[in-house]
């Protein structure tokens, strides 16, 4: 015959209230208004390192551009020369003439390229894939970033919750402990009854303290991503309703708008122009060259000398032989291109099999989750029901801890699934080339890298960074 079992009741059931309600991933309200996740997005989005680093390269990749359009204005160079120069002459008659010399030269020589072989053009195409490709790999860096950021804050509120719930479990261990200690003393349990709860008692403690560690450390991630420590968390919910409705026309939106292959489109564009450079070596080179030069050497007996000097000249350089420099450059650049063509196919396969593994996972997110909320009513129904049985004496303390255990996992399992559900949701957004601030609404103006770029693209002069960047 059982003994019946004094399980907490009274003491215990507000504490219990608040477990169900960890049940579904929702710390208790506070005074203080949480932080939402677009929130946590857009301070992201505005002063991450990486992110910021990324468009400090990309204003740099702009660069090339006017670099490149220099190829068709001239070279102007000032020159001046100054000094001294003693002159010792031996005539004819054996008899020595010197003189010391105050010398001075100043000229201006304009050097204009005509024709390199479509060198300067070609770099200029060049230069300007470059630019698009850049822009593409931000793109890619931001998405990370974002989904970085998504992964921060939904494991802060997720061991927030666990910790929660851990604690939830050591109090009603603790409870059942005190209990089961006096029902001892009036001689209805026995020792084999204190020591099991006394051992779920010290598990309860160590799992709480495992759970609190592993708060912390998603904190300190939390504050490297996002860039602040963080407060009250709101929970965060799956954004379905931008997501595609089938896998193949997530597939398809892929292809089209993952800026991994749109960059490494723009790639082959910047290898097939390294070809048209590369064979510009083998072409003449015409260009145009004028000079203006003064010079004067003064001399204390003989007087002041003057010379003025005005030229201009066609030059033209044909190529004849560079001893193979040439060939090897242009086979080299053909090698990258075809490199850059496989490039392409490897980045669409790998898109292609992200976007089929997001997909998967978000589907099983989503079943995991419906099994886990099932999972936690019906440990809840079991819990109560042990209780009850138990004061009646048809159970033990241990089935009433066993139940309790079963309980907390399930809480801990949904908690999990929620979390895992937001990131699959999230990482599927990226997979497809759409995690970007426009897509999901953030409350923050989206970086205009073409901004930047047609503040320096003709830009002949000036050694300032252009304001706001």
């Amino acid at each position: 015959m059982r003994v019946p079992v004094s399980v907490p009741s009274a003491g215990c059931r507000p504490r219990v209230a608040a477990a169900l309600a960890v049940a579904a991933w929702l710390l208790p309200a506070g005074p203080l208004a949480a932080e939402t996740l677009p929130e946590a997005l857009v301070r992201t989005y505005q002063g991450n390192p990486q992110l910021n680093a990324e468009r400090a390269r990309l204003r740099g990749t702009d660069e090339g551009v006017p670099q490149a359009l220099s190829g068709y204005r001239p070279q102007i160079i000032a020159t001046l020369t100054s000094g001294l120069q003693s002159v010792r002459n031996l005539l004819p008659d054996n008899t020595v003439e010197t003189a010391r010399l105050r010398t001075w030269i100043i000229g201006v020589t304009v050097n204009q390229i005509v024709f390199n072989g479509f060198k300067t053009a070609n770099s200029v195409r060049q230069s300007e894939a470059q630019v698009f490709s850049g822009r593409e790999a931000l793109r890619n860096v931001g998405q990370g970033v974002l989904l970085d950021a998504v992964t921060a804050y939904t494991n802060v509120y997720a061991n927030q919750s666990l910790v929660e719930a851990q604690r939830i479990n050591v109090t009603f261990l603790r409870e059942t402990l005190a209990t089961t200690r006096k029902r001892l003393d009036a001689g209805d349990v026995t020792p084999t009854d204190v020591a099991q709860a006394e051992a779920r008692h010290s598990r309860g403690l160590a799992d709480l303290n495992a759970a609190e560690v592993n708060l912390a450390i998603s904190k300190a991630i939390y504050a490297q991503v996002i860039g602040a420590p963080p407060g009250r968390l709101a929970p965060a919910s799956p954004i379905d309703w931008l997501l595609p409705h089938s896998r193949e026309e997530a597939l398809a939106i892929g292809r089209k708008t993952h800026p991994a292959i749109l960059g490494a489109m723009y790639d082959i564009d910047i290898a097939q122009f390294g070809i048209k450079i590369a064979e510009s070596g083998l072409y003449p080179t015409i260009g145009v060259q004028g000079t203006l030069q003064r010079s004067r050497d003064a001399d204390t007996t003989l007087g002041t000398q003057a010379q003025d000097l005005a030229s201009i000249l066609g030059t033209a350089t044909v190529p004849l032989y560079d001893g193979g420099l040439a060939p090897a450059q242009i086979r080299q650049a053909k090698e990258l291109a075809a490199q850059s063509r496989l490039v392409l196919d490897q980045v669409r396969n790998q898109t292609q099999t992200a976007v089929i593994s997001a997909w998967a996972i978000h589907e099983g997110a989503k079943i995991a989750l419906a099994a886990a909320e099932a999972e936690v009513r019906a440990a809840s129904v079991a819990l109560a029901g042990v209780q009850k049985e138990a004061q009646g004496g048809q159970r033990t303390t241990l089935d009433v801890l066993n139940a309790q255990q079963d309980l907390t996992a399930a809480r801990a399992r949904l908690i999990g699934a929620q979390r895992d559900r937001v990131i699959a949701a999230y990482t599927l957004l990226s997979a497809v080339g759409r995690l970007d601030v426009n897509t999901l609404g953030l409350k923050t103006p989206d970086y205009a890298p073409e901004v930047h770029y047609h503040q320096v693209r003709d830009a002949w002069k000036g050694l300032r960074t252009p304001s706001g960047q």
